[in-house]
């Protein structure tokens, strides 16, 4: 497959405060699809909406695609109590398409978790612009208590794996640690489905916000091609 690149001037960085970013687009003139989605996340690309793309910074690389080796994965002690204290939860999938419930729970996740930070008061055109394309495979794995939605994982499903593109929750049930049950789920469904990894975006050691994704065994990270996750060898790259 021959596929040409191009880069977007420098911005703001989402993740750490005081950089620039740049990132890098398969040509806008080639027809995305999930396969070739499915190929390009491979290399360390991921969706937001309709657009793939993948960090490239000029004097920053702290943005590292990590993903879980299905195969290997071992839940740790606090994963098998989380596992346990969420018997009663019920799971269910659902194809893409509005949901007043879905959009709630949104809203109530963003005002909470990230208040200023320019999601919050989203509209349910930018509801579905940021989680939903076109093209590709893509769910809503519902968490449900009883008769009440408490989380959303929202996954696209790919030749070789799930992606965990976006995870909301109701932030008033801390205790039951639904991100971190949201993504064991996503590791049920890929074994049953047969695939081998579930990828799970971009670790940026600097941003405690995603501390979580290293206490998943199994884990890998691209730098060229995928390698064991090794925390200390990266810091000190």
């Amino acid at each position: 497959m021959s596929l040409d690149f191009y880069q977007d001037r420098l911005h703001p960085c989402s993740y750490l405060a005081d950089r620039k970013a740049r990132n890098i687009y398969p040509d806008p003139l080639r027809v995305m699809s999930n396969q070739l989605y499915g190929q390009l996340i491979q290399h360390g690309f991921r969706r937001s909406g309709e657009h793939v793309y993948r960090p490239h910074c000029p004097a920053c690389q702290s943005c590292i695609p990590v993903r879980i080796d299905i195969t290997a994965f071992h839940p740790n002690r606090s994963q098998r109590r989380c596992l346990r204290d969420n018997a009663d939860v019920e799971v269910r999938t659902r194809p893409v398409e509005f949901d007043e419930q879905h959009y709630a729970l949104y809203q109530r996740y963003l005002s909470a978790r990230h208040p200023g930070g320019g999601m919050d008061n989203p509209t349910p055109q930018s509801f579905q612009q940021f989680l939903t394309s076109t093209w590709s495979d893509t769910g809503f794995i519902e968490l449900w208590e009883n008769t009440h939605l408490i989380a959303v994982a929202v996954t696209d499903f790919v030749n070789n794996g799930l992606s965990a593109f976006y995870t909301f929750f109701e932030p008033d049930l801390e205790s039951r640690s639904l991100g971190t049950l949201a993504i064991l789920k996503q590791i049920e469904l890929a074994r049953q489905q047969g695939k081998t990894y579930l990828y799970l975006g971009y670790w940026i050691a600097e941003s405690q916000k995603m501390n979580y994704k290293t206490r998943f065994s199994a884990l890998q990270f691209f730098d060229g091609r995928w390698r064991d996750f090794d925390k200390n060898t990266l810091n000190n790259q």
